[in-house]
């Protein structure tokens, strides 16, 4: 007796859905190899189970799968893939690994998750905190310096305006005193006798 027909629907047990999943990607990577070698053809096989895991097989002369899709998209006019997307894409994976790396180190500057981290790790969250005082030092410094020079100018200007308006009223002082002593004349008296003279009335 031959094997009855298999009906090819979905399997619900989830256990023998990966067993069959196993033993059929194993199968179909296999043709897939004997493809290759038999025939001289060029393969690209990638498959991603139910969980989200990914195989790929690719022939041994295709140095990338990225060489296969360009075929693809030369023969069949469709565009799967486009190189620019893959470098913005790297390009933002890049990005967000350092957005990442630099919110772990903001935390352990921060005093938070420490625990876990080496002494040399700790060595150098210590040194760069170190290097950051200093700087916050020196820039308060700065800034210190510059408010005294601002304050000395200010200062300065109205020592001159006060120095000015002490000479103009010395000056105005001086001024007014001359004009009084020139406004002073002498003046002569002379004496008239009241009496009359004797001798002229002899």
């Amino acid at each position: 007796m031959g094997r009855g027909k298999i009906e090819i629907k979905r399997i619900e047990n989830s256990t023998n859905r990966q067993v069959t999943y196993s033993k059929r990607k194993n199968g179909i990577m296999k043709k897939a190899k004997e493809l290759t070698v038999l025939c001289d053809a060029k393969v690209s096989l990638i498959l991603f189970s139910s969980s989200g895991k990914m195989s790929e097989y690719r022939s041994p002369s295709v140095s990338r799968m990225s060489e296969i899709l360009d075929k693809y998209h030369k023969y069949s006019g469709k565009k799967l893939w486009d190189p620019k997307h893959e470098l913005l894409s790297n390009e933002l994976d890049r990005i967000k690994k350092e957005n990442d790396n630099m919110h772990i180190e903001l935390r352990h500057l921060k005093g938070e998750d420490v625990n876990t981290l080496h002494h040399k790790e700790l060595a150098t969250i210590e040194e760069a905190l170190e290097n950051g005082l200093t700087n916050v030092r020196a820039k308060e410094e700065r800034i210190l310096e510059e408010e005294n020079k601002r304050l000395n100018y200010i200062l300065h200007h109205q020592q001159m305006a006060m120095d000015g308006c002490v000479r103009e009223v010395e000056n105005d002082y001086h001024h007014r005193g001359r004009d009084y002593h020139h406004s002073q004349m002498p003046f002569t008296f002379r004496v008239q006798p009241i009496q009359p003279n004797l001798q002229e009335a002899k």
